[in-house]
């Protein structure tokens, strides 16, 4: 066969090669009408990552080390090194040090912040490495919508909304001016409440009552009992709540009357330190977990 014939073969053989690649990509990445949120396993600390049906992306802090990239290779693609939205909720440590890493491995579209004020290290790091990527800064204020795009499918809208804060919050306690926000996809929904305290969500029990139904609660503060009052969780009203917490934390989260709180409103509850990441996925009517 004349050298030119093999190189043509060649070329196609590739070429057919990619194409197979391709359409395995696409076959992987058709959602079919699902949005799935996961709550990664980062020890002390939150990361959770949102994958909407028209393919967008958000992580939601990210715990205090790189092993959030561990946790992420599990629920992204190989071949994905985009995130499309960051939202560091405060500038404590054990939300925002593996966003450092995030940022030096993917390529991130926009960041959504509170204007609350760290001086650590890490929040140093985080808002240089933000810059570098020359990622779109938003500064987080109540009332904003975050448009997560339609489903192929159904053509159903996933959006997060913004709860708090809903001032300027420089001068406030850090947890204090965490950003709170609520996901939602047709008739179902989730809330992340950051680190809250019961101030706030008392707070904002007061503006939007039973607007606050989730399906699911990311529990307050990892656990504790300055977070998950009463009133805010029957506002709420989950199905499920969860715990991103590490087994040997030392400030004993979740504490015990937390528990209680939720064991009397009868909510399951799950817990990263026992069941690893934790995934629930809704189809717009309803949700489950699937791992």
């Amino acid at each position: 066969m004349r050298t030119s014939a093999k190189i043509s073969l060649l070329v196609i053989f590739l070429l057919s090669i990619a194409v197979l690649v391709i359409w395995w990509a696409v076959v992987l990445e058709d959602r079919n009408g699902k949005l799935t949120v996961s709550f990664l396993d980062v020890g002390q600390g939150d990361a959770i990552f949102i994958d909407a049906p028209s393919g967008r992306q958000v992580l939601i802090d990210g715990g205090r080390s790189s092993v959030v990239l561990r946790e992420l290779s599990k629920v992204m693609p190989w071949y994905d090194k985009t995130i499309d939205l960051l939202i560091p909720t405060h500038p404590d440590a054990d939300h925002i040090g593996g966003l450092i890493d995030v940022l030096a491995r993917y390529r991130v579209a926009a960041a959504i912040g509170s204007s609350v004020k760290g001086d650590t290290g890490e929040a140093k790091e985080l808002d240089h490495a933000i810059s570098s990527e020359g990622a779109r800064r938003v500064r987080a204020m109540r009332g904003q919508v975050v448009d997560l795009g339609p489903s192929t499918s159904s053509g159903l809208r996933a959006y997060l909304e913004i709860l708090f804060p809903d001032r300027s919050v420089e001068n406030v306690e850090t947890n204090t001016g965490c950003v709170v926000a609520r996901l939602v996809y047709g008739g179902t929904s989730f809330m992340f409440s950051c680190d809250a305290p019961q101030s706030v969500e008392k707070y904002l029990a007061g503006l939007d009552g039973k607007n606050l139904h989730a399906n699911v609660l990311k529990a307050g503060h990892h656990g504790s009992r300055t977070s998950s009052s009463e009133l805010f969780i029957g506002f709420v009203d989950p199905e499920f709540a969860v715990f991103s917490r590490g087994c040997d934390n030392s400030y004993g989260h979740p504490h015990k009357e937390v528990i209680e709180i939720f064991e009397r409103f009868e909510i399951p509850t799950y817990d990263t330190c026992k069941n690893g990441a934790i995934t629930f996925m809704s189809d717009g009517n309803t949700v489950q977990r699937i791992q």
